[in-house]
C-alpha cells in the first residue's frame, strides 16, 4: 500500500510569522510529490513564444519542448505529464488534430491542456479544440506562470486521476469496462499486480517504492499504446494494482511484453548487495522477518467473447482469478482464462 508522500514547501517569503496559504499551497503545487517538478509538455515551433515560456517557468517547473505534436506523442505517452502548453497560434492543423484524437482517448481526457492563441482569434472554432484554458500571445509574459498554476490545480482537483501514476482510477475504470460489455465489443482485460512489493517498500523506503509503481505504469502504458494505439485503456486501481483493457488479438503478445520488460528493468530499483545475493531481508504481513527474491508481475487476463458478461464486477472477479492463479508459479507470469462457457 503507497504511503503519500509530505509536502514539500518551498522557501518563501513570511508574513507575520507564516506563510500565506496560498503561496505554501502554490509552492506545493509546482513541486509535487517528494519535491519533484511537475512536467509541462510545450508544443510550439515560435522560438520567441518557446524562450518566453521557457524563461518564465524554469526553475519552478519541468518543461520538455517540442516543435511539433507528432514529436511530442511518445513522451506523452511515457511520460504522463502535468500539462500540456500548445502554440495554436502556428496554424499547424495536423497538430490540432492529433491533440484532439489525444484528447478523445479516455487515457489523456483529464491531461489538462493550455492554448496560446493569437490577439484577437476567431471564437468560431473553440469548439473544435479539446483544450481547457487558454491564454493569448501577447499575455504570456505577464499571465502565463498563473494560467499553469491554475491549470495544474485544476486537474489536481479531480480526484479520479491517480497523483502518483496520472492514470485513471476506479470510476473510469468501471465505465470504460461496462460501456464495453453494454456495446457487445469484444475485449480482453488485464489485472496485474507486482509479488513481494510489501517487503520491498518496507526495505527500502516509500521514496523508492513509488519509483517502482512509477515504472510499472510506464511500462504497462508504452506496451498497450505501442500495440493497440486507439482505443485501449490503462487504469491504475490503486497500490500496486493495474488494470488494461485491449483487443483480443494483442492481449497475450502485450501481457509477454510487459513481463519482459519489468524483469529487465525492476533490478535497476536494488542495492547491488541484495542483487548480487539473491534475496532482500524484511517482513512478512504478520510482523516475521523473512528472505524474499526480487520482485515480480502477476497478470491475469480474460476475455469478453468467452462469457455472457453483464457487469463490470464479473469480468474483474475472472481477471482477478487469473492472476491469483499466475501468484503460484515462481517469477514474473501471467494467465489467461481459456475457459468457453455456454
Amino acid at each position: 500500500m503507497r504511503i503519500s508522500a509530505l509536502p514539500v514547501f518551498l522557501k518563501l517569503p513570511r508574513r507575520g510569522g507564516s506563510r500565506h496559504p496560498a503561496l505554501r499551497r502554490r509552492a506545493y503545487l509546482q513541486t509535487g510529490e517528494a519535491g519533484k517538478m511537475k512536467t509541462i509538455v510545450v508544443v510550439s515551433k515560435d522560438i520567441i513564444v518557446n524562450g518566453i515560456i521557457e524563461r518564465r517557468l524554469k526553475g519552478t517547473y519541468q518543461v520538455v519542448v517540442f516543435g511539433t505534436m507528432p514529436s511530442a506523442l511518445d513522451y506523452i505517452y511515457n511520460a504522463m505529464p502535468n500539462l500540456i502548453v500548445m502554440n495554436l497560434t502556428d496554424g499547424e492543423k495536423e497538430g490540432a488534430a492529433i491533440l484532439n484524437a489525444l484528447k478523445s482517448d479516455p487515457m489523456f481526457q483529464q491531461l489538462p491542456v493550455l492554448a496560446v492563441l493569437d490577439d484577437p482569434f476567431d471564437a468560431s472554432v473553440w469548439d473544435r479544440w479539446l483544450v481547457e484554458d487558454y491564454i493569448r500571445r501577447g499575455d504570456l509574459d505577464t499571465d502565463l506562470a498563473a494560467r499553469v498554476c491554475l491549470s495544474i490545480l485544476r486537474s489536481e482537483r479531480i480526484v479520479e486521476i491517480n497523483p502518483l501514476t496520472r492514470l485513471p482510477g476506479n470510476i473510469s475504470i468501471n465505465k470504460e469496462i461496462q460501456e464495453r460489455i453494454d456495446s457487445r465489443r469484444e475485449f480482453a482485460f488485464g489485472y496485474a499486480d507486482l509479488d513481494f512489493f510489501k517487503p520491498f517498500n518496507d526495505r527500502y523506503g516509500f521514496s523508492r517504492g513509488d519509483e517502482a509503481i512509477k515504472m510499472t505504469a510506464r511500462i504497462i502504458l508504452g506496451v498497450i499504446k505501442s500495440k493497440q494505439p486507439q482505443g485501449s485503456f490503462v487504469g491504475h486501481i490503486g497500490g500496486d494494482d493495474f488494470v488494461f483493457i485491449i483487443d483480443q488479438a494483442f492481449a497475450e503478445e502485450a501481457a509477454k511484453d510487459i513481463v519482459r520488460v519489468f524483469d529487465s528493468l525492476i533490478t535497476g530499483l536494488y542495492d547491488p548487495a541484495d542483487l548480487k545475493q539473491g534475496f532482500i531481508q524484511s517482513f512478512d504481513r504478520r510482523g516475521k522477518a523473512s528472505q524474499f527474491p526480487v520482485m515480480g508481475i502477476s497478470i491475469g487476463i480474460t476475455e469478453s467473447r468467452r462469457r455472457a458478461f453483464t457487469h463490470f464486477g464479473e469480468i474483474a472477479e475472472i481477471a482477478a482469478e487469473m492472476k491469483k492463479f499466475a501468484k503460484q508459479h515462481q517469477g514474473s507470469c501471467y494467465m489467461i482464462d481459456k475457459r468457453q462457457m455456454a
